[in-house]
């Protein structure tokens, strides 16, 4: 059977946009080769053969995997403008590209802007080419149910691709079909942003309808009923659509696939990758045969930067001050999330019983991307490719279900969502009834206040805190008062449209405010 990548080369044509970009890093990026994990259609076949279309929804699939669309750009853009991060490594790695993020404003040059928009548009294309297989090519024969989940799964990552566009620069073009000249999709103008959530509404709708509501064990990371339903819970909340989104959180807490079961301390962990807790995780590998190149690079940009067993990655995306004093006395989820260098008085223990030595760059690194030493050991390799990305969990549906709640308002809606933040905070509590007590608040204000307050600490470093300032209103008020004093309402909640992307529209695309 033709690898994965034998099949991108037959299959899919890069467009001229694709074709261009620049980064300054102080680091390396692997090289784009043949990567072997869960999306592999000789490792996942529908039963009883290949299924008929894996050769192109696995593209899409692998695209979730790519340096441009989970890793240092990502990472940069969704978690280190926020609060909750700092650059980390040393002052001048990565360049004017990463301190500008961290620091903005961030110029239409910056070339993490610009891996972005590849990223997301390379998996955007991908999933146009599965849908135009599927509704065109007659030499291919599938059921009628394998053809609309196939691109129903092809619309979900389309979403999650368009959503994240949307999020980060707001106006961008639509495209919803294969052209006979690539090159043209250099010049289709943008739509609204109003426009583009409309879109993604659409393909999640169609996608909870087409999901099946679980997959056998072998098929772990292909998405769900309750990965669309709880996707569009979130697109919906980000549009404050309190009755909707609380209506498609429901759903997937009803859905008797998903609860809390999973130890906080667990989740992270590589046993404890597709639990009960995980609604949409990026599937990433390695192993003693191919220990490097593969899987994601995400764990290893914020790895321990260090020196031989401790050189564990970039040492980027590090928890601020800020954020560890958001933790109230004796959250266990803290010291899951922050993980302490060592000093000459203090010896920091890690998640596995090592010490964390003295003299590494940064204070504090993110311990939700931490590695199994004996993981590392077995595979040969320290950097965490094999990590994935966790990128919906259980518990932010239940928060989003209490947010929404709480907002749509009345004894009943107040009292379903003061139940559900107190659900998160019991895992939270891991049995220990002196901590964490329940919220009794009954005032909706203060209510709001306390699940704000949760979202940040039990999603803390998983990217969601600066879309969830900007959604509330007090980006500003918060990254000023954090330090970030060149931060704007009026023009740092988007990242410029990358000038790169202008060039090669002529002029098509146009600017956003500010830059």
């Amino acid at each position: 059977m033709k690898s994965i990548k034998q099949l991108f080369r037959m299959t899919y044509l890069v467009p001229v946009a694709m074709g261009m970009l620049l980064l300054s890093t102080g680091c390396k990026k692997f090289l784009d080769t043949e990567r072997q994990g869960a999306y592999d259609a000789d490792n996942y076949p529908y039963p009883g053969g290949s299924g008929p279309y894996d050769q192109f929804i696995f593209g899409a699939y692998n695209e979730l995997r790519s340096f441009n669309v989970h890793s240092q750009a990502f990472i940069t853009a969704a978690s280190i403008r926020s609060d909750d991060a700092d650059k980390g490594s040393t002052p001048a790695d990565g360049g004017a590209n990463a301190i500008t993020m961290d620091n903005f404003p961030v110029l239409p040059s910056n070339g993490f802007c610009n891996a972005l928009w590849l990223g997301y548009y390379t998996m955007i294309n991908r999933c146009n080419s599965t849908i135009n297989e599927v509704n065109t090519n007659t030499t291919i024969t599938a059921t009628d149910q394998i053809k609309q989940q196939t691109i129903a799964e092809a619309r979900f990552l389309r979403a999650y691709a368009y959503f994240n566009l949307v999020r980060f620069f707001g106006r961008v073009p639509l495209i919803d079909k294969l052209f006979d000249n690539p090159a043209q999709q250099n010049n289709v103008p943008q739509s609204t942003a109003a426009q583009v959530y409309a879109f993604v509404e659409a393909d999640l709708v169609f996608a909870a309808a087409n999901l099946p509501l679980s997959w056998d064990s072998k098929f772990a990371g292909r998405v769900t009923r309750g990965a669309a339903n709880g996707l569009l819970a979130k697109v919906y909340l980000t549009q404050q659509k309190w009755t909707e989104a609380m209506g498609a959180a429901n759903a997937v807490m009803t859905s008797g696939q998903y609860d809390l079961t999973t130890p906080y301390d667990r989740i992270f962990r590589e046993e404890g990758e597709n639990s009960k807790e995980s609604v949409f995780e990026v599937q990433a590998t390695a192993s003693a045969a191919i220990p490097s190149n593969n899987g994601v690079q995400y764990a290893q940009i914020q790895g321990v930067r260090g020196a031989g067993i401790w050189d564990l990655g970039w040492g980027w995306n590090t928890p601020t001050t800020d954020l560890e004093a958001a933790y109230e006395a004796n959250d266990p989820r803290k010291n899951r999330t922050i993980m302490y260098t060592s000093t000459t008085t203090t010896t920091y223990q890690t998640l596995y019983g090592e010490n964390l030595p003295t003299g590494l760059p940064n204070p504090r690194y993110n311990n939700k991307v931490y590695t199994n030493p004996a993981t590392r050991a077995s595979i040969g390799n320290r950097f965490g490719y094999w990590m994935n990305v966790r990128v919906l969990r259980y518990a932010d549906v239940v928060l989003m279900y209490a947010e929404a709640a709480n907002e749509v308002g009345g004894t009943a809606n107040i009292t379903a969502a003061r139940n559900a933040l107190n659900s998160v905070r019991a895992r939270a509590r891991a049995g220990n009834n002196t901590i964490l007590p329940d919220v009794t608040a009954t005032d909706q204000a203060l209510l709001r206040d306390a699940i704000r307050k949760e979202r940040r600490v039990e999603l803390a470093m998983e990217h969601d805190r600066f879309f969830d300032l900007v959604r509330w209103g007090v980006a500003q008020t918060v990254l000023n008062a954090h330090g970030k004093t060149a931060f704007s309402n009026a023009r740092d909640v988007l990242l410029p449209i990358p000038q790169q992307q202008i060039d090669l529209s002529a002029g098509v695309l146009t600017q956003n405010p500010g830059y």
